[in-house]
Order: C-alpha cells, then structure tokens, then sequence
C-alpha cells in the first residue's frame, strides 16, 4: 500500500497560484483594495487614486497639508500594508 500526501485546499491554491504567476498581482490587488482599512476613513476621503508600480505604492492625495503628513509616516504604512497582506509586497510609498 502507499502513503498519499494529504495536502489543504489552500495549500493547493497557492502553490497553482504561484505556478502560473498570479500570486504576486493577487496580493497587490488586496493590498491596493485594503488602504482605505489601513489609512482610515478620513484619509481615505481624500485618496483619488491608488497604484502599484514596481514594488512602490502611488497615492494620490487631494489635500497638500494631508499630503505632507503622509510623506512623514510612510515607513509605518509600508509596514502596515505589508502586514495586512501577509508578505512584502511594496518596499516604499509615494503621496502625489
């Protein structure tokens, strides 16, 4: 008789996901998605838009003096952000 690997489906998942490419643009799209939780809601009322581009994370800001607090605190976001996704994703952000 043999013995079967028995493994979980989400085990599974992932290991397909990172097989075809699609895990690395599957967590920036949560990470994106998850800003507004992360900044909060009044920062989020003042976000126009929010990319990723090449392991940085673009957020536009409507508000210059919101702006420039941001800038101040961006280390903390990049961890934050990283943290909520469960990997390292962005390495820095910039407030436009």
């Amino acid at each position: 008789m043999f013995r079967r690997e028995v493994q979980s489906i989400g085990a599974l998942i992932r290991r397909n996901l990172r097989a075809q490419g699609l895990e690395t643009p599957l967590l920036q799209k949560r990470l994106v998605e998850s800003w507004p939780e992360i900044a909060g809601e009044t920062i989020a009322r003042y976000t126009t838009e929010v990319n990723i581009f090449n392991q940085t994370l673009y957020v536009k800001i409507s508000m210059p003096a919101l702006r420039a607090d941001l800038s101040m605190r961006r280390m903390e976001f990049v961890k934050k952000l990283n943290d909520h996704v469960g990997a390292q994703i962005i390495s820095d952000i910039r407030f436009c």
